[in-house]
């Protein structure tokens, strides 16, 4: 089966929730919690989920994918197929069409020149886009009309679904953001925190890292909707004050990524407030492994880039005996349940693309000590802690504040420390871990420690533009702000080599078989990415509201337009 032939079947439906509404803003105030804190709404300036996802009820893309990973459209009158002439035939292009009578929140209209301009946003060399890899081929991007956009790629691109698609790629207003371009686009921190969307609704207030207050947008498509005239969007604390604000207390409607331990959350809806969703999807819990030096002693602008190997994580045999070590099993019972699954994986579905890689599954101390011993790693002096040319093996661990994470800290240092490896840990508040703040020391991006573990996923169910993250041109910089998606700086010719195949590749089952490789590249091969746990997506709502359908392919907000207060 070819990828070209899925291309000629028309796009599912999207699925409405079952509700009436008399007028817009008719049922009041609605309450959201992330306890991690917003730091920006422009998802093309951070890759943090919590940033992506504040930012889905202001911006939109042409078109989503919906609970069940099917592509709908949003902004765009239609999902082009070949088989209804959207994308041509020898798949080197797709040409969008805005629906209509489409008003920016401020009552000026959407054209296709929004459109242009947010690819030569994101694309622009200065600009160290978040989301670069969306864009991975694109060879132009032009208006062909008021409502019609043409993107051409360099070569025929059998997944042309990358600009424009999910939460990660929304449009941009021209107007508002053409003063932003290249190095410029941290600049505009007005149209970056209150930027002019199409969604629901409009931001009135932002405090980073603390709250969001909105009210419904005037101008949205719909005129019955949203049934809510205002939202707060609270962000900050722990997941489990968030999981208590709307299961126990009811003062909150919606709680985000309850990364809670399974009895916790149980005791939690026992209370009788509201109810835990959960659904799996790609989101898998990972360890990060620093292939540059982060020393402090290195002048600035040199840590943690390519000028500066690490003295030790370079050493394949170094990165596989960190990993041996780690019983996946046991992180499962301890943080997630029957909401976690071990992994190998960086992409742990859909089937089509998910390997077979279980070697990681079983814990082995006695063979990472012998890997150890192999790459010359010896405790000389009897303190515990391995050694080499005078150098401790020691190694600094961070992550986001968040209890199941610090679980996991304390115990993969005490395997660590069981296999020799001194390890610091260090635990950041999220909403400066994964803000993009390019002067913050404590970013994921900057990667200022040895390694670092946090969750993440990919839009739809093609995992190529994710895959392609790991490319060596998308290594965070300070050239580019320190923005880019290649988080641990993997660079290797052959996997860049392999991503250019899969881009080509349109027999289904190919796909596939690259995929897989890419994903082992990653994981089995070079162990620069360690994946620990396959995360389940659980939130909460109140029992008061209605409409909520959990995604985990898109933005969890993306149909936060249907949402409505049940009587």
């Amino acid at each position: 089966m070819k990828l070209k032939t899925a291309l000629l079947g028309a796009a599912a439906s999207l699925a409405l929730a079952p509700a009436a509404f008399a007028e817009r803003g008719a049922d009041g105030h609605v309450n959201i919690i992330y306890w991690q804190a917003p730091s920006i709404l422009n998802p093309y300036l951070s890759s943090g989920t919590k940033d992506i996802e504040s930012s889905s009820l202001v911006i939109e893309p042409l078109g989503r994918y919906d609970e069940k990973g099917n592509m709908v459209p949003y902004l765009a009158e239609d999902i082009p197929t070949v088989g209804n002439g959207g994308v041509a035939d020898d798949l080197t292009s797709i040409t969008w069409k805005l629906k209509p009578g489409l008003l920016w929140s401020d009552g000026s209209p959407v054209t296709s020149a929004d459109v242009v301009f947010t690819a030569e946003y994101c694309m622009h060399p200065e600009g160290g886009c978040a989301q670069l890899a969306k864009f991975e081929g694109v060879d132009k991007v032009e208006a062909m009309d008021d409502l019609t956009v043409k993107v051409t790629f360099k070569e025929p691109k059998p997944n042309p679904y990358g600009p424009f698609m999910g939460g990660q790629s929304p449009i941009l207003q021209k107007a508002q953001f053409e003063n932003c371009l290249g190095a410029k686009a941290p600049e505009c921190t007005d149209a970056n925190f209150s930027p002019i969307g199409t969604g629901p609704f409009t931001v009135t207030e932002f405090k980073p890292n603390d709250v969001i207050q909105m009210v419904a947008n005037p101008n949205y498509r719909d005129p019955a909707k949203p049934a809510f005239a205002t939202l707060t969007f609270k962000g900050g604390g722990d997941a489990a004050a968030a999981g208590r604000a709307v299961l126990e207390t009811g003062e909150f409607d919606y709680a985000w990524n309850l990364q809670l331990a399974p009895d916790v959350l149980a005791g939690m809806a026992a209370a009788g407030k509201g109810e835990a969703l959960s659904a799996f999807g790609t989101l898998v819990e990972r360890i990060e492994m620093n292939m540059t030096d982060p020393s402090p002693n290195l002048p600035e602008g040199e840590r943690s880039t390519a000028k500066h190997p690490h003295p030790f994580l370079s050493d394949l045999r170094v990165r596989k005996a960190l990993s041996m070590a780690i019983d996946r099993n046991l992180l499962v019972e301890v943080g997630y349940g029957q909401a976690g699954r071990p992994t190998c994986n960086l992409v742990p579905a859909p089937e089509l693309y998910a390997s077979d890689n279980t070697d990681c599954l079983v814990q082995d101390i006695e063979g990472a000590k012998a890997l150890l011993e192999e790459a010359g790693w010896t405790d000389t002096d009897g303190d515990g802690v391995r050694d080499k040319d005078g150098e401790k093996l020691h190694i600094l661990y961070q992550t986001s504040t968040n209890a199941v994470r610090q679980d996991f800290q304390a115990l993969i240092k005490q395997w660590w420390t069981e296999i020799g490896v001194e390890t610091e840990l260090k635990n950041i508040d999220a909403s400066v871990f994964f803000g993009g703040d390019p002067g913050s020391p404590d970013t994921f991006q900057k990667f200022y420690a040895d390694v670092e573990m946090y969750a993440n996923n990919f839009d739809g169910t093609d995992p190529e533009p994710y895959l392609a993250q790991y490319g060596c041109d998308k290594a965070p910089t300070p050239e580019k702000q320190w923005q880019g998606e290649n988080i641990n700086r993997y660079c290797d010719p052959a996997y860049d080599e392999l991503l250019v195949e899969l881009s080509r590749t349109g027999d289904l089952e190919k796909r596939g078989e690259i995929a897989k490789k890419l994903n082992d590249m990653l994981t089995k091969e070079s162990y620069t990415v360690v994946a620990l746990v396959d995360r389940g997506r659980v939130s909460a709502r109140s029992n008061t509201l209605g409409g909520v359908i959990l995604n985990t392919w898109d933005s969890e907000l993306w149909n936060a337009a249907d949402w409505y207060r049940m009587k």
